[in-house]
């Protein structure tokens, strides 16, 4: 059996009968993606000696990209990184606005010992680091003046980190979170905290304590995200993964907001090179690869990203990793590792009930709600498997040769659209049209 802690077993079952990704223990049931995670880890092994790298994992719906995301995460978290996921909203992530994007990767911060809003936690970190460069230095820690060199070196280590460039404002909010601690001000210091994780809504009487006015702006968020990246490097990381996720959610946004996205992403690719140690990962559709709606509807980005095949090869090292769909043997080979390590008191009762004959019926009814393509059936697959283990487990009497249990759940807006054979997005006129690359 996999060597997880009850606490992820349990994560794992609970996200799966929601059906959504977990974020831990992914390992226990990753099945056939061997190839896709060597191309990832090769990324990292880039990133980890200061380059620069994005990847773009392309895949139908249902063929793994947010596990894949996800479980390069751990693995990134595993190799001495910091990440954040982000998911692309309609409503509050538009790629254009760089200070949404900021916000939301800094909100979205993770480490391996901080699962969510890490940014303080690295601050902490690189502060600590910097007192014992200051001790090592010869400084004397009782002496009144010892705050006042740790923050001399928290500024200049900053500057030479960043080459000089970080915002005058982040090494002010910077120098006063420091000294705010020192006095045990710890609510005022939180403050600062939230407007350098690019809060909006932080008190101008706290920003005042800084010296700093207003909030970080699109113009300036991708210099402070290269501040965030120099810190966290400074503080023991290899660097930082970010993951977009759902970057086809773009195609249902106004054509403006599209066009703009678009060219975010564009930007952020041409600019790669500059943020030594981050590690984009976007994830995508063949649909917001492929039309003019999308990527391909950009030339420039196009061009950057283009997919090349050579007869049913696509070289994995190239922007685009191609995922492939499940079938019935992978999906089978998921649920017997998903059995294995199933949390019950009587596991010979789950076994002698969830047959591989049983995993087999499960594949082949449910599949038959997608006119058989098994490749975009996974999340439904898995809610109905976890829902018959968990019957099977608490249910003396239940036996799903006999009971049934093969119906899909309630299907989601995508699921529907796919089973109905109907395009993600609803065509618009414009769809034939070239976007214009804007700087």
């Amino acid at each position: 059996m996999t060597n997880l802690s009850q606490r992820d077993i349990e994560h794992i079952f609970e996200r799966l009968r929601s059906g959504v990704v977990p974020e831990r223990g992914l390992e226990a049931f990753a099945v056939g993606i061997d190839r896709a995670r060597g191309e990832m880890q090769r990324q990292l092994d880039l990133a980890a000696n200061n380059e620069g790298v994005f990847k773009f994992l392309r895949g139908g719906y249902g063929c793994g990209k947010t596990f894949m995301a996800r479980l390069a995460l751990l693995d990134a978290q595993a190799n001495g990184f910091a990440t954040s996921f982000v998911v692309v909203s309609d409503n509050d992530l538009h790629f254009h606005r760089f200070d949404d994007v900021y916000r939301k990767v800094v909100q979205e911060l993770a480490t391996d010992r901080c699962d969510r809003g890490a940014l303080g936690f690295i601050l902490d970190r690189w502060i600590a680091r910097m007192e014992d460069a200051a001790i090592d230095g010869g400084a004397n820690p009782d002496a009144e003046d010892f705050d006042a060199q740790v923050q001399q070196r928290i500024e200049s280590d900053l500057a030479s980190l960043t080459g000089g460039k970080a915002p005058e404002d982040m090494t002010r909010v910077l120098r006063s979170i420091f000294a705010l601690k020192q006095q045990n001000k710890f609510p005022e210091a939180s403050a600062l905290l939230s407007w350098l994780s690019g809060s909006e809504n932080v008190a101008a009487s706290s920003k005042r304590i800084a010296g700093i006015k207003g909030d970080i702006g699109s113009k300036e968020a991708m210099d402070y995200l290269q501040g965030i990246l120099a810190i966290t490097k400074a503080s023991g990381y290899k660097g930082l993964v970010i993951v977009i996720d759902e970057a086809e959610t773009m195609l249902r946004m106004k054509t403006d907001i599209r066009a703009k996205s678009l060219n975010g992403i564009r930007q952020i690719c041409d600019a790669a090179d500059r943020y030594p140690g981050l590690f984009w990962i976007f994830t995508g559709t063949p649909e917001f690869f492929d039309t003019n709606r999308g990527v391909a509807g950009l030339s420039p980005l196009h061009d950057r990203l283009k997919l090349i095949k050579t007869g049913n090869f696509a070289n994995p090292r190239q922007p685009q990793l191609v995922l492939t769909p499940f079938d019935a043997a992978r999906l089978k080979d998921v649920a017997l590792k998903l059995r294995e390590i199933y949390p019950t008191e009587n596991r010979k009762q789950l076994t002698n009930k969830v047959t591989p004959e049983f995993i087999d019926l499960l594949v082949d009814k449910v599949t038959q709600g997608f006119g058989g393509d098994v490749g975009i059936v996974p999340r439904q697959f898995l809610r109905q498997l976890v829902n018959i283990l968990d019957l099977a487990a608490t249910e003396p009497d239940f036996d799903p040769m006999r009971d049934g249990g093969y119906d899909l759940v309630e299907l989601s807006a995508e699921e529907i659209r796919i089973r109905d054979g109907l395009p993600y997005f609803e065509p618009e006129s414009s769809d034939a049209e070239q976007y214009a690359v804007t700087f």
